[in-house]
């Protein structure tokens, strides 16, 4: 993995930091979401962790977080980090991600929720997916209002400042 990937999960980790925000996120203590918790740990703040049972007894769970939160499943997680959580951020990563991601979109289109979704987009890891999106609107397959849900950025601060400003 490309070293800039780590180096954008710590500065988006400061800049909530700074901004004195907390985290909410998937519990486990690998991935580039484990790298921004360790770092908002490690800079006294405040991170709460909603894992599936599942998952914990993979032995994946971060045992340094302020509160961790052990939920019978996917589903539950999901529902739980929205509902604790301001706004959401997507980092680079693989099928989860991305799973949670359009869930999040999704429920943000059938307003099931209100809250900014947004989109680090790290040495252009998501531009393929982001032509995609664009692709489907002029496919006519989504409404450019649903595309326009999703706060993208390459800069961690940038981003943070944009969701905040919709929070």
């Amino acid at each position: 993995m490309d070293q800039a990937f780590a180096e954008s999960a710590e500065r988006l980790a400061q800049a909530l930091l700074q901004r004195k925000a907390g985290l909410i996120y998937g519990g486990a203590q690998i991935g580039l979401m484990g790298v921004v918790a360790n770092a908002v740990i490690a800079g006294g703040g405040k991170v709460v962790g909603v894992i599936p049972e599942s998952l914990c007894q993979d032995e994946i769970c971060h045992d340094g977080l302020s509160r961790l939160e052990v939920v019978p499943s996917m589903h539950a997680r999901k529902e739980r980090m929205i509902a604790l959580a301001d706004g959401l951020v997507a980092l680079p990563g693989g099928l989860g991600t991305l799973e949670e991601l359009f869930e999040a979109l999704t429920w943000s289109q059938l307003n099931f929720h209100s809250k900014p979704c947004g989109l680090l987009n790290v040495r252009g890891y998501f531009d393929y997916l982001l032509e995609f999106m664009d692709h489907s609107v002029e496919q006519g397959f989504m409404k450019r209002e649903h595309r326009n849900l999703l706060i993208v950025d390459s800069d961690p601060v940038c981003l943070v400042d944009a969701i905040l400003k919709h929070c």
